[in-house]
Parts: structure tokens; sequence; C-alpha cells
């Protein structure tokens, strides 16, 4: 298994069930096996929403720590992060902060977790994830994002901004990516940049990443298709064909 860093992350399942495709990693042991085959396709890290018995979505502790560790057992020394979507709790930014700070008793904790800017409760959370020494992704999907992180005390302190298009259509995406990108470049000094879309904007923002040298991400969260528009078989498929576009 290669772990060296590679452009790649795979976001191998986000809000998605096994309705959106037969291949989407519910459980550890899933997420775990999914894992093991993307990095085997060239993937460097992994992005995954952790799931309760029932399949939803959670922040809890306990399935946070079975996620992280089955992912670890599997692919030892890749770096695995995941969400931290408010939708996650409900929409309660305090219930989130709450849920976030029992990962404090974990002995399997996450790597890195992506933090939305525009969701409430993003400077209490940093601070939070930061104090457990785990990495923070800003996830930026707006100019005004990037202003209010620009203009805040965590700019230069999260591991990577996350340059997020969702729900965009192509053309709109890649200007939008423009205007935000421009904005952290005048800014000077700024962590990693991790460009990707997501839908029918997956495929052109992923390009434009990589002629730009930026970190990009690929999977079953973000697209269920290549980039030819037809269907892909799971996520090390998407691996691999986002990394023949490296060439």
């Amino acid at each position: 298994m290669r772990h060296d860093r590679e452009p790649i992350q795979a976001c191998l399942n986000g809000r998605r069930t096994t309705a959106d495709h037969s291949t989407v990693p519910l459980t550890p042991h899933q997420l775990a096996a999914a894992a093991r085959s993307a990095v085997a396709a060239g993937a460097g890290s992994v992005h995954v929403h952790p799931r309760d018995e029932e399949g939803h979505e959670s922040l809890d502790v306990h399935w946070v720590e079975r996620a992280v560790r089955a992912v670890r057992q599997a692919c030892p020394g890749l770096p695995v992060g995941v969400s931290t979507g408010l939708w996650m709790c409900g929409g309660d930014a305090a219930a989130r902060r709450d849920t976030v700070l029992k990962w404090a008793t974990a002995q399997d904790r996450p790597d890195f977790a992506s933090v939305n800017l525009s969701e409430a409760g993003f400077e209490d959370l940093v601070e939070i994830l930061t104090e457990m020494n785990v990495g923070v992704e800003a996830g930026v999907w707006s100019e005004r994002d990037a202003l209010t992180l620009l203009g805040g005390s965590h700019a230069h302190s999260c591991v990577r901004v996350l340059v997020e298009l969702i729900d965009l259509p192509p053309a709109e995406a890649l200007l939008r990516a423009d205007r935000i990108l421009d904005l952290l470049r005048r800014a000077g000094s700024t962590p990693p940049v991790l460009l990707h879309g997501e839908g029918v904007s997956t495929w052109p923002v992923l390009d434009k990443a990589l002629a730009l040298g930026l970190e990009t991400r690929i999977g079953l969260e973000d697209t269920l298709t290549g980039p030819d528009g037809d269907p892909v078989a799971d996520n090390d498929d998407l691996v691999r064909l986002a990394l023949s576009r490296t060439a």
C-alpha cells in the first residue's frame, strides 16, 4: 500500500446510502475495505462520514472511534478524516460542540475533521479540535466564507482550506473557484488548498485543481459517474479515473 502524499483524497460515502449506489460503505468494516481499495488505487487520505447502527450519520464518539479504528487497522499510517456537518446534530451547534468534546475520551480520534465556515459554531469547534490535536479542514463554499476565514483567528492554523463547489453547474463552479482562490492568494500565506466539486461540477473542478497543482478529492460522496457520465463501479474506480487525469 502507498502512504506517500498524493493529490487525491478519497471521500468514501458522504451523506449517500446504498439506495444511491450499492457499494456506498456505511459500517466500519465496509469503510475499512473501501479505504483499503482506494489506497491501492492511489488515494493518499480518506474522508468518511461515520454511521450509527441504523446507518445514520453520527458524530457520537462511539461511532467515530469505531470508523476511524477500522480504517487505521486496514490502512496503517493513512490519514483519516471525518465530517462534522451540523446536520448530523439536527442543526444544533451547541449539541455538536458537546458531542465532539467527547472525542477527547477516544483512543482513536481522526487525524483531521472538516468544519464548514457557513455553519454556526465554527470558531468553537476549531478550538475544541485543535485542543485534541485533530487537524481542521476549513470548509469554504463561497467568497463570503473565504473572507470570514481570512478575517478570523484560524486562517493559518488549519491543516488545509477545503474549497467546495456545492450544487453548482460547471461554469459557475469554476468561476466561483477562481474568485475564492484569488481571495486566498491575495491574503498571502495560507494553508494548503483542497479544491473539489460535487455532482456535475466534480470532474471540471477536479481537472482545474490538478492543473493548478492543488490537492483535490474524489469518491462516491461527490459523484456516482466518471468524466464521461457513465456509472462507476466503486470508490477505487473513481480514484483510478482521477489519477489517470494527472498524466
